[in-house]
């Protein structure tokens, strides 16, 4: 028998499993093993009671090695050949240059090509296998296909030797030196190279403005204006937090602040505190009350009698959301103007790819690690977005770098990337857990302070925009809002583009294009096939648009307000942008 006093106590049990998880979570690179290998044991399974499958794949795999021989033997004889040439679609542009049209190395494409569609293949139409493993498999084979191509490797990359002989190794020497600095700013917590040129409030971050409001989450910027009368009702900006706000605000001609007080428009931004291990209590509820909630207190104050237009971008949106909806009905119809979401979820049902980290045995593992340490650190959710795209966020540049010896010139939005921030552990974990995993918001069961939130509430004008190619908020995720709130002005626009160049491309871009529809509360829900047949495609960027609807929605020019408000208790702290952008 076993003896109840040695047991130990359920607090310090779970204490111990954390630590165990987060130990576990440092040698697994942060990804949790249970998932993928339930996955492969649900496939392999499956696999095995289906025959047919097993055949089908048999006669791939001889089909396929077959071509691989047959290939490498026309190859031998000299003659350029494309490894793609006999395939459909559209061709390996890792493979597309003319050296690879040369033996052996246009050999070595076929037979991976050859090898990739089959593990692909391999992976796909088990019955049996659920939607979720097979998508965790796809992801799988997807992460080991980039990492063994033979354009990532000196020796079977003919344009890499190509490039060591042209500069006799020269360019191995540079990438042995940028491989060294890369390892001492990781180990030294430094910028990546070339960032330290973007200084914040010289190169970015520098629309000229002013900090008005500041508490323990959040400092609140007005901006200075830049025309002799501005619309009426002033815009608030609420950005994620897991980003620094300045993504809207980069080089001048990048900045949505600074195109929108050109345009006319009073804007505040909330700049939000970088936590540290002290802050790992801060929940959602915070995030509500003390980051959106006083930031709309004090744009009121400061803009009195004025209703506002507020703007959120990612979390930052779904925040605003959550904190639209919780407001007393008669605040909400007296003093919100419009909402605007960027790329922001409110039905968390189909996350796209971020469902891959996205599972209970995943998250059982980061929020090990989080409570640890009081915070997520940016570096591991970084790692998480760049496994998404591995081919373009990992490899390519580490061939650019330490193979090529070539630095990519650093821009703004690279150099905003690099500048990230933490999350507390009780604010991401009920992030994680209740809007992501659990969906609480877009089935009614969010609490706001203990009172459950109806995003049918919200009935005041709407502007939604979905990327293309987002990683992040898939658009079809993002266009979901059409279905849970009541607006009868609800407008969803479309750009091409991904979760971030998507959103800020600048007021003029000849490459960009979108598509735009506006519906009323009467009309039907059309899915998202069918909208994009439905809405109208225009080139450019989709800034003029959306801010010619802001306009339509606000009222006639006013002079510009004062800047902060000191007998309402928000006067002028210091100079945009601020201290809490500024932390590390």
């Amino acid at each position: 028998m076993t003896n109840d006093k040695n047991r130990p106590a359920p607090a310090a049990a779970e204490d111990f499993d954390r630590e165990f998880r987060a130990q576990l979570a440092q040698m697994t690179a942060g990804l949790a093993p249970t998932a993928f290998t339930t996955a492969w044991a649900d496939w392999a399974m499956h696999l095995a009671m289906s025959p047919a499958r097993r055949l089908e794949l048999r006669q791939e795999l001889a089909a396929r090695a077959s071509d691989t021989w047959s290939f490498a033997m026309r190859a031998l004889a000299g003659e350029p050949l494309a490894p793609d040439a006999q395939f459909e679609g559209t061709p390996d542009r890792r493979f597309a240059g003319p050296a690879w049209q040369k033996w052996p190395f246009n050999a070595y494409a076929r037979a991976y090509q050859n090898s990739a569609a089959l593990m692909q293949d391999a992976v796909q139409g088990v019955g049996g296998v659920t939607d979720y493993h097979e998508q965790l498999m796809q992801f799988a084979v997807r992460m080991l296909l980039d990492a063994s191509s033979p354009a990532n490797y000196l020796g079977s990359n003919p344009e890499l030797l190509a490039l060591t002989e042209a500069e006799k190794g020269q360019n191995l020497v540079r990438g042995l030196q940028h491989w060294v600095d890369d390892l001492r700013r990781t180990t030294e917590g430094g910028a990546p190279a070339g960032a330290d040129a973007f200084e914040l409030g010289r190169d970015v971050a520098a629309t000229p403005g002013q900090v008005v409001f500041r508490n323990e989450l959040i400092e609140l910027i007005q901006y200075t204006p830049t025309t002799k009368s501005v619309h009426a009702e002033p815009l608030l900006i609420v950005p994620a937090w897991i980003m620094k706000y300045y993504i809207l605000d980069l080089s001048a001609r990048n900045s949505l602040v600074k195109y929108l007080v050109d345009q006319g428009h009073t804007v505040f931004m909330v700049s939000w505190k970088n936590p540290d291990e002290g802050d790992r209590e801060l929940g959602m509820d915070d995030y509500v009350h003390k980051g959106f909630d006083a930031a709309f207190d004090a744009v009121t104050a400061i803009v009195p009698k004025r209703r506002v237009h507020a703007v959120g971008y990612c979390i930052g949106g779904t925040l605003l959301a959550i904190g639209a909806a919780a407001m007393a009905p008669e605040k909400r119809e007296a003093l919100l103007a419009s909402i605007t979401l960027f790329a922001a979820q409110t039905d968390f049902s189909e996350p796209g790819e971020l469902a891959f980290f996205i599972n209970p045995s995943q998250l059982a593992l980061l929020e090990a690690t989080m409570h640890k340490k009081g915070v997520l650190e940016s570096r591991q959710m970084g790692g998480a977005f760049a496994l998404l795209r591995s081919q373009d966020l990992v490899w390519q540049p580490i061939i650019d770098n330490y193979l090529k010896g070539q630095r990519q010139p650093m821009i703004d939005l690279m150099a905003w990337n690099a500048d990230g921030t933490r999350m507390p552990w009780r604010m991401h974990t009920e992030y994680l857990y209740r809007l992501y995993l659990d969906n609480e918001l877009a089935t009614n069961r969010f609490p706001v302070a203990g009172r459950r939130v109806r995003l049918s509430d919200i009935d005041v004008p709407m502007f939604i925009v979905g990327t293309e190619t987002d990683h992040v908020a898939p658009w079809k995720s993002v266009y979901k809002t059409d279905n849970l709130v009541r607006s009868d002005d609800f407008t969803f626009l479309l750009t091409s583009g991904g979760h971030n160049a998507g959103i800020v491309c600048g007021p003029v871009h000849p490459k960009r294009h979108y598509r735009i529809k506006s519906k009323r509360l009467k009309d039907p829900h059309l899915a998202p096939e069918d909208w994009l047949e439905a809405a109208t495609k225009h080139a450019g960027s989709w800034w003029p648009a959306w801010q010619q609807w802001l306009a339509r929605h606000s009222g006639a020019q006013v002079k510009p307000p004062a800047m902060g408000a000191k007998s309402k208790g928000y006067e002028v702290l210091e100079a945009a942008p601020g201290q809490y952008v500024r932390q590390r």
